[in-house]
């Protein structure tokens, strides 16, 4: 019998990439700090909520994140990151502010360059018997891991460095609440 997503995900080897939660106070301003939060949008009340909500349901069902939790420089995915997971490590790296770019106005050699660099991020697999954490920004449609709702999760099984990924599956915070409802005991 084929193995449920929740049993893979409980076995590690993935890597899960997550939106931050809903951000709706505040703006980006032009010249946004990454040291001063009220230069960007930030997370509303339910944003945090949910990711609290999103930390306790990946608990409940088992599924084995390996530390530190990787986040983006913003003051959002950060606070997603450490309200989900408040006694692991959060590791901000620059790189998923470039992201965050791609909605904006790159140039085709920008954009490729930024792709490129992802596909290796995610062709590396995680430690074994875990899964990565990633906490960052949605995609323009079409583009990379492609649209993203608030705290929804891309799972992504890495072939290893220069062999690609696959994305298995694309789950809605709804979606992850879902998985232990459908799973049979």
């Amino acid at each position: 019998m084929e193995k449920s997503l929740l049993g893979l995900l409980r076995e590690g080897g993935f890597i899960l990439y997550a939106r931050h939660g809903e951000a709706t106070v505040g703006t980006d301003q032009p010249y946004f700090n990454f040291q001063y939060c009220y230069t960007q949008r930030n997370l509303s009340a339910l944003g945090r909520r949910e990711a609290i909500y999103y930390g306790q349901m990946l608990r409940y069902l088992q599924i084995p994140i390996s530390p530190p939790i990787v986040a983006s420089p913003f003051c959002r995915t950060i606070e997603t990151a450490q309200l989900a997971f408040p006694n692991v490590n959060v590791q901000i790296e620059p790189f998923w502010y470039d992201i965050f770019k791609l909605g904006g106005n790159l140039s085709t050699f920008e954009q490729h360059e930024i792709l490129t660099n992802l596909r290796s991020v995610l062709e590396i697999k995680p430690s074994q018997g875990t899964n990565k954490m990633i906490i960052a920004h949605s995609f323009p449609t079409g583009v990379g891991l492609g649209q993203i709702s608030n705290l929804g999760t891309v799972i992504v099984k890495p072939r290893g460095q220069g062999k690609g990924y696959e994305i298995v599956k694309q789950l809605s915070l709804a979606d992850l609440a879902d998985l232990g409802s459908s799973e049979i005991k």
